[in-house]
Formats: C-alpha cells, structure tokens, sequence
C-alpha cells in the first residue's frame, strides 16, 4: 500500500525543506505544489498579461506540466507575490488541483509513496492522506528567514516591506473562500519557530513512525 503524506503551512514555515527530508528518508516521490502556481505566475510576468486578467491565468494553468517546468527564476519576489493572487481564483485552483490529484494516485513504482506540500493537501488534494503535517512559525520568524533568503540575490532587500509582504499574504491564504489555509483536526501541529530543521525533522518523521509500526 503506498504512503500518502500531507503537509501544509505558511510561507517560510521550513514546511518544503522538511517535506524533502522526510520523501528521502521514506522513500517518496515529492512535489512542491506551490511550483504549480509559481510556474503560471512566472509565465504570466514573462508574457506581460495583466495579474486581474481571470481568463489568461486559467489559460495558462491549463497548460502547466509538472514535467516541464523551468525553474529558472521561479523563486523571485514578485513570482511569489503573484502566485499568491493567483492561487485565490477558483478556476486556476481546480485546473491545478487535478494535477496533483494525478500525481499522488500515480506515484512512482520505484516509489512507497508520495508527500505532498502546499496549503490545501491535507483538505483538498488529499484529504485521505495517511498522515497530515501542519508546518508553521511566528510570522516574524518566517519573514526574517525569507528577509535573509532574498538577500543573497539582492542586497536592497528591506526587512519591514517582506514583512508586510508576508502579513498580506497569510491574509489571502486563509480567508480565500476556495480551500483556505487551514489546520485539520486530525493533522499535527510543528512550530518551528524554535527549533532546527534537523529538529523539526525528526519531530515529523518519529511521529510517522509512531503510527506507521
């Protein structure tokens, strides 16, 4: 029986580095899913449409292949501003939300499984997920640690703005009326607000294995 793995958190929670540990360590086939709604933002900045236009983005989610995504620059700062605007129209949702469906029912056969993480996993994509993880962090703490992040690409970069950047962008996650941030009752909550990612590792993997055997 394959594994099904679900974690969801803020931005800068530490949820994706622990999500990669954890598909190594169980043997699972991974997916950042917010690449999903990085890639059409990145197209939609490089083509020049305009961020309110609804059609274009549903356009241009359609066409998103997990396969083929160019990373190259996908990590920049107005990629994930708007990737977070986008990520609230329904439409783009739904047009994404099969993909991932697609690829934790197909995991890879050299794979025991698949682990997933965004910020509607454990309640839409795979809401029978055999174990939820809820990744968090003050959002001071997550906006200095995306603070020093951009810093390495651009010295500019002002501590406050990523701040205020950040507070909107939780707004917009959770109070969205299509699959809003949520934590699920039967998930586990890890603040890692004070703790290593080593530490917050090991917190997620022991308390799969305390399930799992």
């Amino acid at each position: 029986m394959n594994l099904i793995v679900a974690i969801d958190g803020p931005a800068a929670s530490g949820k994706g580095t622990i999500a990669k540990k954890l598909a190594e360590y169980f043997n699972l086939s991974y997916l950042d899913t917010g690449i999903l709604y990085r890639a059409v933002a990145l197209q939609m900045l490089t083509e020049g449409m305009n961020e309110k236009d609804i059609r274009a983005a549903k356009k241009v989610a359609r066409q998103v292949s997990i396969a083929t995504i160019d990373h190259t620059g996908i990590r920049a700062r107005e990629v994930s501003d708007l990737s977070s605007k986008i990520a609230t129209i329904p439409g783009v949702r739904q047009e994404l939300l099969d993909r991932q469906r697609r690829f934790a029912q197909n995991p890879d056969p050299s794979k025991d499984g698949v682990i997933l993480d965004g910020r509607d996993i454990g309640t839409v994509v795979c809401p029978e997920a055999d174990f939820k993880i809820f990744i968090t962090a003050d959002l001071e703490i997550r906006a200095k640690r995306r603070w020093k992040e951009l810093l390495q690409s651009d010295p500019t970069v002002i501590y406050c703005e990523v701040l205020e950047e950040m507070r909107s962008r939780d707004e917009r996650d959770t109070s969205r009326k299509d699959a809003p941030l949520v934590v699920t009752s039967d998930s586990i909550v890890i603040n890692t607000s004070n703790m290593s990612i080593d530490v917050s590792f090991e917190a997620a993997k022991n308390w799969i294995l305390s399930r799992r055997f």
